[in-house]
């Protein structure tokens, strides 16, 4: 009695430990497929706030919320089965799918630098329209978004992971969904309200409360500038990286050997060689990005459609829709400077506005 009742703890025992290693595991994959879909969660910090320009400040965070709820619903009853169906039954369609995705995310980078050099960044509707209906137009058009970047996220994370079992992979494909989710429009609910605290602080009768108020609302154009520039370049880096490695992987060897014979000949530099070699893939990944999708933009914009849709999308924007995001700025800290009423857009059309941009 006594024999069975120490070898069934010592079976307990040995199932914690299993658990727990597991879970470790879960919990190491999770932030290796997280670290790996970067370039997509900054592009789609970047991208959140237009949904919100011109919406009263009060319904900022709530839109947020419900674009944040349809994107957990991407995620996990969308993406995450037809995924797992894939990699369970049809691995050998994860690379190409990889690739389509990385195409994708080079032509988007390399189509934002192209709209940078030449000066006309797309410009992004403000949303003027007030009201449960229009809140609800707002909100589809963000999910349907997010669908795309929450796919490559997702696809992503799971090429990552591919060697573990079934259930593992479920697991960690759901913690970095949840995750990211959290993460990308937490960030974003505190982007789009930061201004709102700098012009709370403005009105207090402390001086330092003044001086920093004026600092948080002068410095969020620069901020979300950087963001956008940032994701630019981490969507073509990424991107680059995933057709580096799927060229490799269905054949094509050179342009991946190339790349790794140089890291090598960095990575035994004393002190600074990991990192020197980290430099070389993540610079000459972002040049095949590049390249790979300056092909793609030069491709869009030479066929028909994509001429159409140069014209009617970004010329109709431009001319229909208000003023280039430039500088991107805030809707309510100019629309508070100018006397505008909350909730509206305060447009400067010689500098592009105060408007968010991606």
């Amino acid at each position: 009695m006594a024999g069975g009742l120490a070898a069934l703890l010592d079976d307990v025992a040995a199932l914690a430990r299993l658990a727990a290693a597991s879970a470790d595991d879960v919990a190491a994959a999770s932030a290796r497929a997280s670290a790996k879909a970067a370039g997509v969660v900054v592009d789609d910090a970047a991208v959140t706030p237009q949904y919100v320009r011109g919406i009263e400040p009060m319904r900022e965070v709530p839109i947020i919320a419900k674009i944040a709820r349809g994107s957990l619903i991407n995620k996990l009853l969308v993406i995450l089965p037809v995924a797992l169906l894939l990699s369970q039954f049809l691995p050998w369609l994860l690379t190409p799918l990889l690739m389509l995705g990385g195409t994708y995310l080079c032509f988007e980078g390399a189509e934002k630098l192209w709209e940078h050099l030449r000066g006309h960044h797309a410009a992004d509707q403000a949303a003027v329209e007030q009201g449960p209906e229009a809140e609800k137009k707002i909100v589809s058009s963000a999910v349907r978004t997010d669908l795309i970047l929450s796919a490559e996220i997702m696809v992503i994370a799971l090429n990552e992971v591919a060697d573990q079992p079934l259930l593992n992979r479920a697991m960690i494909l759901i913690v970095v969904g949840v995750a990211i989710t959290l993460l990308v429009y937490g960030a974003v609910a505190l982007l789009v309200k930061i201004d709102d605290i700098g012009l709370g602080m403005m009105e207090k009768e402390s001086e330092a409360s003044q001086r920093t108020g004026r600092m948080l609302v002068a410095a969020m154009p620069k901020v979300m500038t950087a963001i956008s520039w940032i994701g630019m370049i981490a969507m073509l880096w990424v991107g680059g990286h995933i057709i580096l490695v799927g060229l490799d992987e269905l054949g094509w060897h050179a342009p991946y050997a190339a790349v790794h014979h140089l890291e090598e000949a960095v990575h035994g530099v004393p002190g600074v060689g990991a990192a020197l070699a980290w430099l070389v893939n993540t610079f000459f990944s972002f040049l095949l990005g590049l390249a790979w999708g300056a092909v793609i933009v030069a491709l869009l914009h030479l066929l028909p459609f994509g001429k159409k849709h140069g014209a009617d999308g970004h010329g109709d924007a431009t001319h229909g829709h208000g003023a280039t995001a430039q500088g991107a700025g805030s809707d309510s800290a100019a629309a508070h400077s100018e006397g505008a009423p909350c909730g509206s857009v305060a447009v400067d059309d010689s500098t592009g506005g105060a408007q968010r941009s991606r």
